[in-house]
């Protein structure tokens, strides 16, 4: 969670910016970005003046409507409502191209390839059309259908055979089930993927192996085939279980060195914080900032004179960066609820800046008191 903090400072600066120049559907995002990364105070008043000023209207941003019998029943499910809140939203553009990803009567033309396409066009096309149509990117109706459909199309004709006997069937969609069984080729259910459309994106954009999640077919025919594919590529590679022992090594050495370097690194002997799990339960004092700090009981036995001196030292170091750091984000909040304030003239929020008591800078400016005095 640390880590995503200065990720989320930069969210709220381009947030402001966007508000600054009038785009609050801009300024809406990514302040909620910033929330999902770190929480702040700082985007929360921002996100709160927003909300109560309405915020993500205009700029071709709709929202989901909550699904019911009637909307179901509709095909595509394109029904669209000025945004607002916080329901997802979605654009014009993205509705158009999940309609036409819908339409699309075989595989060539779901990925925009032709049929001379090679691997390389593919798996390019695949990577552009699955980052726009991936469900946590694209939230308008019907955008899951479509990304399954792009995953099954590269599935498809990324695999030799398959899209050979794909070449070969035709790839026009049959206008009745029963078409299916005659000699047309159902686009829906002719060919199954090995891996769901998921799978196939995490592999491209995530680094790891598909999930180990179960896959359904459309019978139990094509149940059997591919659970005879799979043991033939076993038998094929010989190796079995050791294989999957020697790719895993790296993993395990990995977990072992983690913890053998966690057992023989010693927590710091003191805490600015009572810790009753480390035994850090003894509250002293620095000399020189008299900084409070906290200390197991055989402390004082084991640290004196200049490594005592060293300690205190660490002690006060860490006690004044975190209260500069914290003081910051005081200010930081406090300007932002006044210009919030005087954006939206809000009066509450007006009163809430002026309310805050900024312990952590008055905290400051006396140990800069006590810096100039020394």
């Amino acid at each position: 969670m640390e880590g995503n903090r200065d990720e989320a400072e930069k969210c709220i600066n381009i947030a402001t910016k966007a508000l600054e120049a009038g785009d609050k559907d801009k300024a809406f995002k990514f302040l909620n970005k910033a929330e999902k990364l770190y929480p702040t105070d700082r985007a929360r008043a921002l996100l709160e003046a927003l909300t109560r000023n309405g915020s993500s209207a205009g700029n071709g941003a709709f929202r989901r409507r909550p699904k019911d019998c009637s909307e179901t029943s509709q095909a595509g499910g394109q029904s669209q409502e000025p945004a607002g809140g916080d329901s997802k939203i979605f654009t014009d553009e993205q509705v158009e191209g999940v309609r036409r990803i819908k339409s699309c009567k075989d595989y060539y033309e779901v990925l925009g390839v032709n049929k001379e396409a090679g691997d390389d066009d593919l798996k390019k096309a695949y990577r552009k059309l699955a980052l726009k149509f991936h469900p946590d990117k694209n939230h308008a109706p019907g955008a899951t259908e479509a990304f399954k459909k792009i995953g099954n199309a590269y599935a498809v004709l990324s695999n030799p055979a398959k899209r050979r006997q794909y070449d070969v069937t035709g790839g026009e969609e049959p206008s009745s089930p029963s078409q299916s069984h005659g000699g047309g080729f159902d686009f829906h259910r002719g060919f199954e993927a090995d891996v769901t459309p998921e799978d196939l994106f995490n592999m491209f954009f995530g680094g790891g192996f598909p999930s180990s999640s179960s896959h359904t077919f459309t019978n139990s025919r094509t149940s059997y085939s591919h659970h005879n594919d799979r043991q033939e590529r076993t038998e094929e590679r010989g190796d079995g279980g050791f294989s999957m022992f020697i790719q895993l090594m790296p993993i395990v050495v990995l977990i072992l060195v983690s913890i053998l370097s966690q057992m023989m690194v010693s927590p710091p002997p003191y805490s600015l914080y009572s810790r009753p799990s480390t035994g850090q339960t003894v509250k002293r004092q620095t000399d020189n900032l008299r900084v409070d700090y906290y200390v197991t009981r055989d402390f004082k036995s084991e640290f004196k004179g200049s490594a005592l001196q060293q300690i205190e030292k660490n002690v006060e170091e860490d006690y004044v960066t975190n209260v500069r750091n914290t003081c910051w984000k005081e200010r930081q909040t406090k300007t932002d609820l006044l210009y919030a304030a005087k954006v939206y003239r809000d009066d509450r929020m007006r009163k809430k800046a002026e309310l805050m008591t900024m312990e952590n800078c008055k905290e400051l400016d006396r140990l800069n008191n006590l810096f100039r005095g020394g």
